[in-house]
């Protein structure tokens, strides 16, 4: 099996192939990373984005709840991340009370 190389300077990618929108996780990242965006051809509507990729503190939490493969978090030797800030915090929060959808949208 082959290690996937992370995008240059990219903490936390995608495969939109893969992702049913599950939004799970969203639902985990602990820093606001994460949101659901309205993509209307998807099957619910919805398309997982990474909205602010400089917040990405490296948890793989995401990756580990995903259960279609859809998301990659870089090597910790390949990338420097973020500390866990109480502004990503609070945004978490308020992505948390807007159902898991993008802020703003």
């Amino acid at each position: 099996m082959s290690v996937m190389k992370a995008p240059e300077n990219t903490p936390v990618w995608t495969d939109e192939s893969r992702c049913k929108a599950c939004d799970l996780c969203v639902a985990v990242c602990p820093a606001g990373v994460l949101a659901m965006r309205y993509e209307p051809h998807s099957v619910l509507g919805a398309m997982i984005t990474v909205a602010h990729p400089e917040s990405c503190i490296g948890c793989q939490e995401c990756e580990l709840a995903c259960p279609d493969f859809a998301i990659f978090v870089a090597d910790r030797k390949e990338f420097k991340f973020a500390k866990l800030t109480d502004q990503a915090k609070e945004r978490q929060q308020k992505i948390a009370e807007n159902n898991y959808m993008v802020l703003g949208a």
